[in-house]
C-alpha cells in the first residue's frame, strides 16, 4: 500500500465515523449512546491526521523534486503489506453500507443473562397490561417473595429468536459498552406460533406457571395473549422500555 493510499484510508475512516455518529443513528448498532462524543472526536482526529499527512507529503514531494532535478530513486520506503488494503472495507462500509446489527442468530447461540439479586421490590402500578422489561419480569418471577407478578397482565418488547429446545423467545441484546461485550436476555413464549426471526414485537400475557414463583426454579416464560409488530426501537440494544424510532 502506497503512502497516498494510507492517507486516503485515514481520511475515509474519519469521514465514515463522523457520518455515522453525526448524521445517522447507525452507531447504536455497535456502541452505547454515551460513546457518541468519543466517536465524533475519533473521526475528527483521523480526518485531521489524514489531511495533515496529505499536506506534508505534498510539501515533501515539491521539495524533493526541486533538489533531485528529476532523479528517480526507484523505490518507496513508505509501502505497507498488501493485506493492509483490506482495511479499506470497514472504512468504506461506514460510508456506504453499515454492517447489520446483532440479532436472532447471535442470540440463539447465547444463553440468557443471569439476573442480579434484588433485596426488595416496590409495589407494582395498577396499569394493565403493565409495561415491563425482560430483566424486570425475570427478576420479579424468580425473586419477588410477595408474588406480585402472579396473574398480572404484562407487556414486553423485543425481537423473536428461535429457542434451542423448540418454540421461540422474546429477546433483547444488551450492550454494556459495545457489541463486543453484548449479553442476551430472553423470556420464553408459550401459546402462539413463532414469528419470523428478528421480528420486533410487543407481547402481552401472563407468567407461564412453571416452577415455584418467587424462587430460582420459576421459569422466565410468558403465556401469550396478544402480539403486535413494532418498529425496532432506537434503544434496541438496552433492556429498557422502548423509545420511538427517530
Amino acid at each position: 500500500m502506497k503512502r497516498t493510499a494510507q492517507v486516503t484510508l485515514l481520511i475515509l475512516t474519519g469521514l465514515g465515523l463522523l457520518h455515522t455518529a453525526l448524521f445517522t443513528d447507525l452507531y447504536l448498532r455497535y456502541v452505547k449512546e454515551g460513546l457518541c462524543p468519543l466517536l465524533i472526536i475519533s473521526g475528527a482526529l483521523l480526518l485531521l491526521l489524514g489531511l495533515a499527512h496529505a499536506a506534508l507529503d505534498r510539501n515533501r514531494s515539491a521539495g524533493e523534486e526541486e533538489h533531485d532535478h528529476g532523479h528517480d530513486h526507484g523505490h518507496d520506503h513508505s509501502a505497507a503489506p498488501r493485506i493492509a488494503w483490506l482495511l479499506f472495507l470497514p472504512a468504506l462500509s461506514l460510508l456506504f453500507y453499515a454492517p447489520p446489527a446483532l440479532g436472532a442468530y447471535t442470540a440463539s447461540h447465547a444463553g440468557s443473562e443471569t439476573v442480579k439479586q434484588r433485596k426488595g421490590f416496590a409495589a407494582l402500578p395498577a396499569t394493565s397490561p403493565l409495561p415491563m422489561t425482560l430483566t424486570d419480569f425475570t427478576t420479579r418471577v424468580q425473586q419477588d417473595k410477595e408474588l406480585a407478578i402472579k396473574g398480572r397482565s404484562v407487556e414486553m418488547t423485543g425481537f423473536a429468536t428461535p429457542a434451542r429446545g423448540g418454540g421461540w423467545d422474546l429477546t433483547r441484546i444488551v450492550f454494556t459498552c459495545c457489541a463486543a461485550d453484548a449479553q442476551t436476555v430472553k423470556v420464553h413464549m408459550y401459546g402462539t406460533q413463532a414469528p419470523p426471526a428478528n421480528t420486533w414485537l410487543a407481547v402481552t400475557g401472563t407468567w407461564h406457571a412453571q416452577g415455584a414463583l418467587g424462587t430460582g426454579t420459576a421459569a422466565a416464560a410468558l403465556d401469550v395473549h396478544a402480539t403486535r409488530n413494532i418498529a425496532q426501537p432506537v434503544n434496541a440494544f438496552t433492556d429498557d422500555l422502548p423509545l420511538t424510532p427517530s
